[in-house]
């Protein structure tokens, strides 16, 4: 779904074409810069996508900038840049898998997930080697608005959840199985990488830093004052209460958006290492994360 007109930047042949969720972490995040508030940003032409959406976008080359998993990069990095902000990245913020009943043992189950290349899954998939012994069963991708309605009504046996639904499961009966975030850090020490900001590599690597400035810009001065993003940020949370909108922001928005730093760089060269060692991703060679 594209964007209403006034949330389409300044416009015109030039604007860059960029696509993320409408979840309140990602409008908060660029409420500025697409509103046309970043001095000297480009404008932006802007489209809400799902997550698995945007996954789809960077593997068939569309558009210019893309808000995806970091499971995805080791099948895109060759025409996408990582930009080391705007993303997701966080402690205590990590998906959840959700029952119907307490303890439920998901040997041969059917799980619904968000995206088969998302970084919940691939997080699903590295605590499950471990933790369900006889193997889970059928994976079902839906939408992860979608996720749980389908746990409680029975037509899955369980459900990885993302986002806000750390704050309302419990809304839908639904009991927490484990949390994907608590075992990788417990396993790793580092930081969940959910969410990246990547770009093409075509733009230049001129171009790539001056967006990684305006995304940084438009962080900042979204933390700068909170309340001018506020109308966007509900206008496209799909009804959620403003509280848990608040509470989004406040656990998906953090240091690691504005930078990456030392340590997000390490969780994230940690989650594909790891990953690619079981043969879950195609290897990565870590210089590809720079750009």
């Amino acid at each position: 779904m594209t964007t209403p007109d006034s949330t389409r930047g300044t416009g015109g042949t030039d604007a860059l074409r960029i696509a993320y969720s409408p979840c309140p972490n990602d409008t908060f995040v660029f409420h500025a810069w697409a509103h046309g508030l970043v001095p000297d940003a480009p404008p932006l032409d802007v489209t809400f996508a799902d997550i698995d959406i945007t996954n789809q976008m960077a593997e068939r080359g569309q558009l210019d900038v893309l808000k995806v998993s970091y499971a995805v990069l080791p099948w895109v990095l060759e025409d996408w840049a990582l930009l080391p902000c705007g993303g997701a990245l966080g402690r205590g913020c990590g998906p959840l898998v959700l029952t119907r009943e307490p303890g439920t043992d998901l040997t041969g189950r059917t799980v619904a997930v968000p995206s088969e290349r998302s970084t919940a899954y691939l997080l699903f998939r590295l605590w499950a080697a471990t933790e369900v012994a006889g193997g889970v069963g059928e994976i079902v991708v839906m939408p992860f608005s979608e996720i749980m309605p389908a746990v409680r009504d029975g037509r899955v046996d369980a459900g990885l959840v993302i986002h806000e639904a750390r704050f309302t499961y419990q809304n839908y009966g639904l009991h927490k199985l484990a949390d994907m975030g608590e075992h990788w850090e417990a396993t790793t020490g580092l930081p969940i990488p959910l969410g990246a900001i990547i770009a093409r590599r075509s733009l230049g690597k001129e171009r790539l830093h001056a967006l990684a400035d305006a995304a940084r810009a438009s962080v900042r001065m979204a933390w700068d004052d909170p309340a001018a993003s506020r109308d966007y940020v509900l206008a496209h949370s799909q009804e959620m209460d403003p509280v848990v909108a608040d509470q989004h922001i406040g656990l998906y928005v953090n240091e690691f958006t504005a930078d990456l730093g030392t340590d997000g760089y390490a969780a994230v060269r940690g989650l594909l290492t790891r990953a690619a060692a079981e043969g879950l991703v195609p290897a990565l060679r870590l210089d590809a994360l720079a750009f």
